[in-house]
């Protein structure tokens, strides 16, 4: 039996990349995923998705579209999870970083998490599985990276939010997790990528290696899971080993 069958939720920024892994594992598993993103399809390029996987279009920074989008995949028959996958960055050095771009980062790496998971609220805390929010923060939570600031202070915002949601809502029938990906294939690390920090991003992770988006997949199924119900509040890094590399 499929172990996640019967779960409905939504994984957001899932058009490619990590939601788009994310959202197929958990299809295969059995869960039915709302795949919401600002195209309301696939990335060119990549396969199909999965059956199961459900793309529809959504800005996650718009508060009453995503109440509407969220209140018509939930009214009929519930929800069960939310991963917020959604982000942006923008490389430039800090004294120089423009503050609307600084804001518009916060908008959708933070705000953007808050907001839906208020409006999903309701739906996760009547779920009959226990309802599930994973947050996708990064090693950018806990490690210092040049000319990306606002995105290390929007992903240790992330966390932040994952305790304190996960504390004020334990006793509401709710899990609130957060997973740490380390370096992956993706549009977003492409864009602050370099052969010299290619170069030493590998050599600080003892397994020298890039990892497979679905291996985040594999860690988020395991959250949403029966095997999970007892975990929350906690940032889950799938890093290759590099927060633990000592010198």
């Amino acid at each position: 039996m499929k172990e996640l069958k019967g779960r409905k939720g939504i994984v957001t920024g899932a058009s490619s990349g990590i939601g788009y892994a994310i959202a197929n594992v958990l299809a295969e598993n059995g869960a039915t995923v709302y795949a919401v993103s600002r195209t309301g399809t696939v990335k060119e390029g990549l396969s199909s998705s999965s059956p199961g996987v459900i793309h529809v279009k959504g800005d996650v920074t718009h508060r009453e579209e995503m109440g509407q989008l969220i209140s018509s995949i939930a009214s009929e028959t519930g929800l069960d999870f939310l991963i917020n996958n959604a982000g942006i960055t923008k490389k430039e050095r800090a004294e120089q970083f423009p503050s609307e771009d600084f804001n518009r980062i916060l908008e959708v790496n933070v705000t953007s998490l808050f907001a839906l998971s208020q409006l999903c609220y309701p739906y996760l805390k009547a779920s009959p599985f226990k309802g599930r929010i994973i947050n996708i923060s990064s090693m950018a939570a806990h490690l210092g990276f040049t000319e990306v600031v606002p995105y290390c202070t929007s992903k240790a915002a992330v966390c932040g939010l994952t305790r304190g949601l996960a504390v004020e809502w334990a006793g509401d029938n709710i899990c609130v997790n957060s997973i740490a990906p380390g370096w992956f294939p993706s549009e977003m690390s492409k864009q602050v990528m370099t052969p010299e920090r290619k170069a030493a991003i590998l050599g600080r992770m003892p397994v020298h290696a890039f990892g497979d988006p679905r291996d985040l997949g594999e860690m988020a199924r395991f959250l949403l899971s029966s095997h999970a119900r007892y975990i929350t509040g906690q940032d889950f890094a799938v890093d290759g080993g590099a927060l633990a590399y000592g010198y």
